[in-house]
């Protein structure tokens, strides 16, 4: 029993522990972020890496939501003749949960795994450590540019989600199941209250940060040579995904309650 709790409880811990110090960093990046110098270079630099060069994954994934989400309620509705209302479903449910939600996802794949990497390689070269005896702030330099743009483009890439994936739908129940585009469109819009759109970018933001802080931690952590960058990517990125998940439900029990 005792080491049944053990293998249970040690993991718990390591894993609490990692997220102390990644938000231990955070807050200390964040008591540095307004005061000079501010590297703007760096967060327009992470601004492309994080967002720009995210967009085609982004785009593709919300469309082919939004045109399951579409061909699936039309589906279960059609057995209480409800067909009408799959519009309002899509549009909810993008601006609401799966915008936000698949973004955040698929920006930890790819621009978080990436950003921990750099840091991790940067880290077991002594790079960092060289930034250091040259009197720069590694934190400052490093860290803040992708904590600024982390929580700038999340909400940004979102939008376009919510938009493709509301136009995949459209798509869908028009063009293929032959609704009523007027009434379809009348549908989308009729329920959709500003709340539903600002709360998810609002979830955007806080995933964006928490992106930002935890991949940055991993990497900046990094140990063990080649093998400590594998292991530090891996585990920034899992780590990301599990913290959007958990957080998903708490701040859809605070936003939309």
């Amino acid at each position: 029993m005792k080491s049944q709790l053990e293998k249970i409880g040690r993991p718990t811990l390591d894993f609490l522990k990692k997220v102390g110090a990644a938000f231990t960093m955070f807050f200390q990046a964040l008591r540095w972020t307004f005061t000079p110098p501010i590297y703007f270079r760096n967060i327009l630099q992470q601004m492309e890496v994080i967002g720009v060069q995210s967009i085609p994954v982004v785009l593709i994934t919300a469309l082919s939501t939004g045109m399951v989400l579409a061909l699936q309620s039309h589906t279960g509705f059609k057995r209480f003749h409800a067909e009408n209302l799959v519009g309002t479903v899509v549009a909810l449910s993008l601006t609401r949960e799966l915008g936000p939600v698949l973004t955040g996802l698929i920006v930890a794949g790819r621009a978080g795994a990436a950003m921990a990497a750099e840091l991790g390689t940067m880290r077991v070269t002594e790079q960092i450590d060289a930034l250091s005896t040259l009197a720069v702030n590694p934190v400052k330099y490093l860290i803040i540019p992708r904590l600024i743009a982390g929580f700038i483009m999340l909400p940004i890439l979102t939008i376009f989600a919510d938009m493709i994936g509301i136009i995949g739908g459209y798509f869908v129940s028009v063009e293929t199941l032959s609704a009523n585009p007027v009434i379809y469109l009348r549908r989308t819009t009729e329920f959709l209250e500003g709340n539903d759109i600002f709360g998810g970018l609002l979830k955007a933001c806080v995933f964006g940060i928490l992106i930002s802080i935890i991949c940055s931690y991993k990497g900046f952590t990094t140990e063990g040579g080649a093998v400590g960058v594998g292991k530090a990517t891996t585990g920034a990125v899992v780590l990301s995904m599990i913290l959007i998940i958990v957080s998903d439900y708490f701040l859809t029990n605070l936003l939309f309650k």
